[in-house]
């Protein structure tokens, strides 16, 4: 079959499935047009800038067409750091085509902000140390030339990464729960999961909110992205973060929203251990090394704590009303990303995600899991992160059950992200019974995950 490597609709209907050359050299080029010269936008026409966990998946990607493209991405990423570690969730562009931009934001006077750019004044999941290790293993195998690049890249950017581990550390580890707090949904990365409608309900808009206008429902389909009052409930959040000059220990005190994230904690844990591996292959200093040693454990033992004594999965925490939060999304899967959890709660997990709540109901198009499972109340196919397949999210999955040696599950899951995307749109998300791309099509990080699993084989 020779495919068409034009760009494919969204029309919904799957109209072609790609051979696995014609879908890398179309995962390519849309790398390749979303190049600024100076970034990889997020995507074309929906997201103009740098997002923050988007260009540590984006950075593995490139990393197979081109290592010093890929280093570039994410030292661009870390100029725009804060001076107090902290990685912002958007590195805003010249182009204005976008909301909330960087003057909503406001985090110009920000006594902690990066000098010469503008940024937002919240973070995203952290992740990127499992980029730098990612890029670091693909360079090893291209030339001498990429792995003395590389190797020297991962020596320089540790220290940034450690700042950045030890700001969530400092910031974002209130209370006795041990758990990685956020102070908005954008944070987790799952903007208007179910995982956030009890703390999100509390938030009350006040009178001071000014008025806006969303540019993202010119490009996507209102019953596809949150609801206006859902984004009454975002934009508020910012406003208070302003009002507290973006001082992130008054932000944590005051923030109508402030809940334990499981799936970031994960994340946490195990980005912690992949910075420790890095660090004794290039001779941190011994004390950052049982830093890092010791965050690990401790966000481990907080996700195997948040586990639900009946389902085993994991749960977030409302820290205003401490209380745990039983939504069954995704993230309840988190102990099957870092470990620590019991045995019998592990195997659990794994027949639930196995079963036909999650990757086995049968009416998916490919076997990978939905963001909320089919045969919960509010599923909803075509809304953002309340049902819809993410392909990072399967990326993630796939790539921690190879780390923890389950190759096969890992192997299965690389194979379902490919056949969830190989009509080459390379959707934002995907509805999980047809395929139909959402949100934006090309986008940036899509294409690269599916370059990485195509290039592994």
């Amino acid at each position: 079959m020779t495919a068409d490597l034009s760009t494919p609709g969204a029309s919904g209907a799957r109209q072609v499935r790609y051979p696995r050359a014609a879908l890398a050299a179309r995962a390519a080029r849309v790398l390749r047009d979303n190049d600024t010269g100076s970034v990889i936008t997020a995507a074309p026409r929906l997201y103009p800038h740098m997002w923050s966990w988007d260009a540590a998946f984006i950075s593995i990607g490139l990393a197979r067409l081109d290592v010093h493209r890929a280093i570039a991405e994410l030292q661009t990423l870390f100029r725009a750091q804060w001076r107090n570690g902290m990685v912002p969730h958007i590195v805003f562009t010249e182009t204005d085509a976008y909301f909330p931009g960087p003057d909503r934001w406001g985090t110009d006077t920000a006594e902690d902000g990066p000098s010469n750019v503008r940024t937002s004044g919240i973070c995203q999941p952290p992740v990127h140390a499992i980029a730098v290790q990612r890029v670091l293993e693909i360079a090893r195998m291209s030339s001498p030339a990429d792995r003395i690049e590389a190797e020297r890249f991962a020596r320089d950017i540790w220290p940034k990464l450690y700042a950045w581990h030890r700001w969530l550390v400092r910031f974002r580890t209130p209370g006795s729960s041990g758990l990685v707090a956020i102070v908005h949904g954008w944070e987790s990365g799952m903007d208007n999961s179910p995982r956030w409608d009890v703390p999100y309900a509390a938030v009350e808009p006040g009178s001071g909110l000014p008025p806006y206008v969303r540019t993202d429902l010119r490009v996507v389909g209102d019953g596809e992205r949150p609801t206006d009052r859902e984004y009454d409930r975002y934009l508020w959040l910012i406003e208070e973060m302003r009002r507290a000059n973006y001082d992130q220990r008054e932000i944590v005190r005051g923030s109508s929203f402030l809940v334990g994230d499981v799936f970031i904690t994960a994340l946490f844990a195990i980005s912690c251990d992949v910075l420790v591996e890095l660090g004794k292959e290039f001779e941190q200093p011994p004390d950052l090394l049982r830093d890092l040693e010791d965050w690990a454990a401790k966000a481990r033992a907080a996700v195997a704590a948040s586990c639900h004594a009946v389902s085993g999965l994991a749960r977030d925490r409302d820290l205003r009303t401490s209380r745990w939060l039983d939504t069954q999304t995704i993230a309840g899967f988190a102990p099957l990303l870092c470990g620590g959890a019991p045995d019998g709660v592990q195997l659990r997990l794994l027949s639930l995600l196995d079963s036909d709540r999650w990757c086995g109901h049968p009416g998916l198009l490919a076997p990978v899991p939905p963001s909320v499972s089919p045969l919960r109340p509010g599923f909803t196919p075509r809304r953002y992160w309340r049902g819809p397949q993410w392909p990072v999210v399967v990326w993630l999955f796939s790539w921690a059950f190879d780390r923890r040696g389950w190759h096969e599950r890992a192997r299965g899951l690389r194979e379902g992200g490919i056949r969830l995307t190989d009509d080459g749109s390379f959707g934002e998300y995907y509805q999980p019974f047809t395929g139909e791309p959402l949100g934006s099509v090309d986008q940036s990080w899509t294409a690269a995950v599916v370059l990485d699993w195509l290039c592994t084989g």
